[in-house]
């Protein structure tokens, strides 16, 4: 494929850069709270420009951009270190799926306040015996007059003690496995659902668990058909890949030059061991950015293909390869408390767990790309 950017792709990066130079909003503070309050205001921002969701339609509020000029945008905002928006899980992954599964009132009822950051939303997911398997979840709906009883378990949910809106998967029936889940979106503000926060290894609490004990859930925020949840929950974990690859490989690229410095510092550059392994560390990010822009190629228009699960494995294992290599350059001094890289070396533990783990994504590689037999 030709990776040449297009005039009309370059004038939009162009544009893109000189926007954020004028209005970046500076350092991020470093408490959790603070830095989500932050990163609310730079999204509503983002919007008052016109880039939030800059590749959701026009109809829906956003500039109908394509997916190579999504990864552009995404490559300048790294460039310029600039901060995620704070609802991304609903940029990314809600707000997509809404447009294509959901209902004309549901686009109107939830878009533009996805966009705005008016309304944020988490992804509920995983549970304490159904990280990785999630045609297993045990969070029950039970039928109610005019809509659904939800009660069970939810865990590793990022932001769910801010968040209005869950995407939830939960069992709808006793059906066949994959026919017995339903997509739902569940109000985070009433009774019968409580968010408790999980300190991680960083001493941050992103990551919550929710308890649901009744939860009500109306038969207009169920996205798609009742069991057929399991197909709408793809949807989402394939919206949250396009751009991923030459978004990430810039970031990396970024810290390598961070680590090449310190590799200098420590008088480090002549040592054979440490120069075989930050070559690999460059030309895996490479990789990376190569696989990302294929994957984008291939995608086209709608529903992104299971190709990106490759770029998510690279990532990982890359990214905790490098905060590896940069721990063993400092030695003793990287056990400091306010040490940059200890802090990046415990983060990237999460990984290869978070967003699907890596033998996950193995296998819908080998099942979905290679074609080969279903492991059950």
């Amino acid at each position: 494929m030709d990776l040449t950017l297009s005039p009309e792709e370059l004038r939009f990066r162009d544009e893109i850069r000189a926007w954020l130079d004028q209005n970046h909003p500076g350092p991020a503070p470093q408490d959790t709270e603070q830095n989500f309050d932050f990163r609310l205001a730079w999204q509503r921002t983002l919007h008052e420009a016109g880039y939030a969701g800059i590749a959701w339609p026009r109809e829906y509020g956003g500039r109908g951009a394509t997916l190579v000029e999504q990864a552009i945008f995404n490559e300048e905002m790294v460039r310029a270190r600039a901060p995620a928006p704070a609802n991304i899980l609903g940029l990314i992954m809600g707000g997509p799926v809404v447009m294509a599964h959901g209902t004309d009132d549901q686009k109107r009822r939830f878009l533009a306040r996805i966009l705005s950051g008016d309304e944020l939303w988490c992804q509920g997911f995983s549970e304490p015996d159904a990280g990785s398997d999630l045609a297993s979840v045990r969070t029950r709906a039970e039928r109610a007059e005019g809509g659904w009883r939800i009660s069970g378990q939810k865990v590793w949910t990022s932001y769910a003690h801010r968040a209005k809106w869950c995407m939830l998967l939960a069992r709808s029936s006793d059906g066949a496995r994959y026919r017995n889940l339903t997509y739902f979106i569940c109000d985070m503000r009433q009774d019968g659902v409580t968010v408790r926060p999980l300190r991680q290894i960083t001493g941050e609490s992103e990551f919550n668990e929710i308890f649901f004990d009744g939860a009500f859930v109306p038969d207009e925020n169920v996205i798609g058909s009742v069991d057929d949840g399991w197909n709408i929950a793809l949807a989402t974990l394939m919206f949250e890949r396009p751009g991923l690859g030459a978004a990430s490989a810039l970031a990396i690229r970024l810290q390598l030059g961070e680590l090449a410095g310190l590799i200098r510092q420590n008088g480090l550059d002549d040592d054979a061991s440490v120069r075989r392994r930050f070559a690999r560390l460059v030309v895996e990010t490479e990789t990376i950015r190569l696989n990302g822009y294929r994957g984008l190629a291939r995608a086209g228009e709608g529903v992104p293909g299971p190709e990106g699960s490759i770029v998510k494995i690279q990532w990982a294992s890359l990214n905790q390869a490098m905060t590896e290599l940069a721990f063993d350059v400092q030695g003793g001094a990287a056990l400091e408390s306010d040490s940059t890289w200890a802090y990046r070396l415990l983060r990237a533990r999460a990984n290869s767990i978070e967003g699907g783990t890596s033998e996950i994504q193995r296998n819908i590689l080998a099942e979905r790309v290679l074609q080969l037999p279903r492991l059950r």
